[in-house]
Formats: C-alpha cells, structure tokens, sequence
C-alpha cells in the first residue's frame, strides 16, 4: 500500500452482515466502526470514503438493522453499526440491537477505533452522552466525526471540544465533515490510513 489514494480507489465489498451475535464474522483485518444517531449520515459518509455506494442510504431512520462488514482493499474491515435513538421501531428491536452493538464491541480483539458520528445541527444529544459514557466505562477508543457541517450550528465543535474534556477515551480531535460538500473527508482518510500504519 503505496498511498491514501491507492487504499480510498482499491475495492471495497461487503463481507458480511450480522443480526445476531452469533453471525458476527471473526476477521483478522484492522477494524474501524461508525456508529451514531439513526440519520446522522453514517451510510451517506461511508460512501463518501470509499467513493462508491458501499452502505445503503436511506431516509428512514434505523433502517440499518445489522452490522455490516466491508473490506477496503484488504487492508481493513469498515464496520458499519445500527444507528441508536430511533422512534419508529419497537422497544424490543431496540434492545436487541442495543446488545448486538455492546456485544460487538465488547468482543472484538481486532477494533481499533469507534469513529462516533454526531449530528452539526444537534450537537451531542442525551443518547450521544449514554453512548460515550459507555465507550468510557468499557476503555474503547472512540474519535468524534461531526457530520452535515454545511449545517453546522454555531459553537457546535467548541461545545464538543468542552464535552470531550471529560471523556478519557475520546480522541482530542475532532474532524468535521460534509458527504454533500465533501469536507474532511480527506482527513478521516488519512486518520484510517495510520490507523493501519500504527
């Protein structure tokens, strides 16, 4: 792997999907994980990486009901998870997929870091909170990705940078980004691209 550019154009395919614990694939690729609020714009940013349409967009949200596993390059494994916070969907598909992530994340030898997408409009909402106190709790590296910040609200990355502050697993850095705009997709490539280095 000679570049950013040579890892970002070289295949990227579906490797697996689970719904269960049990399917969860074991991989000896380097893995990174998006997870965020059900439309924060985790399919819509991983395609944006890749440069194709590796994770299905909808406007429905929690439409991702699984995990899905794609391999870029044979380098890494993109772990896309469900998105949490979503109404339309029963209490009790809420908790299953609730401990499809946790058991996920609590498992896997091979996860180098949780890329956690929050929304620049929203900032980092109740849920968000919950979530990062449980990456916290369990000492699972995550880095914030703002993501729509053509919509950006004022203050939004000074307040995160506060937050983040009290959260000993969180990266410093923030980067923002825009799928529509193509913002800070380069610099989420090249934080991926030493991840593998590392």
């Amino acid at each position: 792997m000679s570049s950013i550019n040579s890892l970002f154009s070289s295949e990227c395919k579906f490797l697996a999907g689970a719904a269960t614990f049990s399917q969860i694939p074991f991989l000896k690729l380097p893995e990174v994980a998006f997870v965020g609020r059900s439309n924060v714009g985790k399919s819509s940013l991983i395609n944006s990486l890749t440069g194709k349409a590796t994770a299905r967009v909808s406007k429905t949200p929690g439409r991702t009901q699984q995990i899905n596993f794609f391999s870029l390059g044979n380098k890494i494994s993109l772990v896309d998870l469900p998105g949490y916070g979503y109404a339309a969907v029963s209490k009790q598909t809420r908790m299953q997929w609730d401990e499809l992530i946790l058991g996920y994340l609590r498992s896997r030898k091979n996860l180098r870091r949780i890329f956690l997408l929050i929304d620049s409009k929203l900032g980092i909402k109740q849920n968000d909170a919950e979530i990062m106190e449980i990456f916290d709790s369990l000492g699972l590296v995550y880095q914030i990705i703002l993501t729509k910040s053509d919509k950006k609200s004022a203050g939004v990355e000074d307040s995160v940078s506060q937050i983040l502050q009290f959260h000993p697993s969180a990266f410093p850095k923030i980067i923002s980004t825009s799928s529509k705009k193509g913002e800070g997709i380069k610099p989420l490539q090249a934080e991926i691209f030493q991840i593998i280095r590392q």
